[in-house]
């Protein structure tokens, strides 16, 4: 199998952390059958790519076999920004749709343990003509037997056609939507669009929202206590514990009425 290695990662701060892992368990209840996972958005630049990725890392971490397809094949953010060195010739979803490869060629071992990668190769104009062949299906199919979740980072639907085509072999979508950026009606033209294939959409991540990370933090750790308190979590021994409830004697009242 082949090798590449990904780097330049952003640092994620406690927010982020546990919204990553959030949407991770999320994914998790929504199916055993739903393993080919598409995202997408309205436009160019609303962190798609860089959701995805982090997805891939966060899933890896707990235990799952998990593969990225990048199938923004006229321009992928993945390999210019992400894959810092690849082992011998480099094969990808553009190579494979034209029938230049198989399945096996493309798959790439990351330094990332359970992660695995499948970059574009090389940037095409006629994208559209690659992704209306069925081999598309097969390599998604394929790759879903294979390993416990694939994530596939598509084309804002928003810009071109592509994400459609692509949410027809999956089985469901993520919809990234970056905030105060996109406008009602363009978010609503967008949905209908994915609606059309009839792949169901999981859900809807909003992204790049701007709020005070320390707040967040003493909100979590706020949330965390306030639980273990109520239920009477012993801190000291680890033990769950009755609950403790003060109390106060009541004191008597005095009917002065006749």
């Amino acid at each position: 199998m082949r090798y590449a290695v990904l780097s330049r990662f952003e640092k994620l701060d406690y927010a982020c952390n546990e919204a990553m892992n959030t949407l991770c368990t999320n994914l998790e209840f929504s199916g055993r059958n739903v393993k080919k996972i598409m995202f997408t958005s309205c436009r160019p630049q609303e962190g798609k790519s860089f959701l995805t990725l982090n997805m891939m890392r966060t899933l890896a971490g707990l235990g799952k076999r998990v593969v990225l397809v990048d199938c923004d094949l006229r321009r992928s953010m993945l390999e210019s920004r992400y894959v810092s060195m690849i082992e011998g010739e480099k094969l990808g979803m553009t190579h494979y749709l034209a029938g230049q490869c198989q399945a096996e060629d493309i798959v790439y071992q990351t330094n990332i343990q359970n992660a695995y990668l499948v970059m574009v190769g090389r940037d095409v104009a006629n994208s559209l003509q690659l992704l209306s062949t069925p081999l598309l299906r097969q390599l998604l199919d394929q790759l879903a037997e294979s390993f416990d979740y694939v994530l596939v980072d598509a084309p804002p639907v928003g810009t071109i056609i592509d994400a459609a085509l692509i949410a027809k072999d999956c089985d469901g979508i993520v919809f990234v939507v970056s905030s105060s950026l996109i406008s009602r009606r363009e978010l609503i033209d967008s949905v209908n669009q994915l609606r059309k294939t009839e792949t169901p959409i999981l859900g809807t991540v909003l992204n790049k929202v701007e709020f005070d990370s320390s707040t967040a933090k003493k909100y979590y750790y706020k949330s965390y206590y306030t639980y273990y308190y109520k239920k009477g979590y012993d801190t000291k021994n680890g033990k769950p514990e009755k609950a403790r409830v003060k109390t106060t004697k009541k004191k008597p009242v005095h009917d002065d009425r006749p």
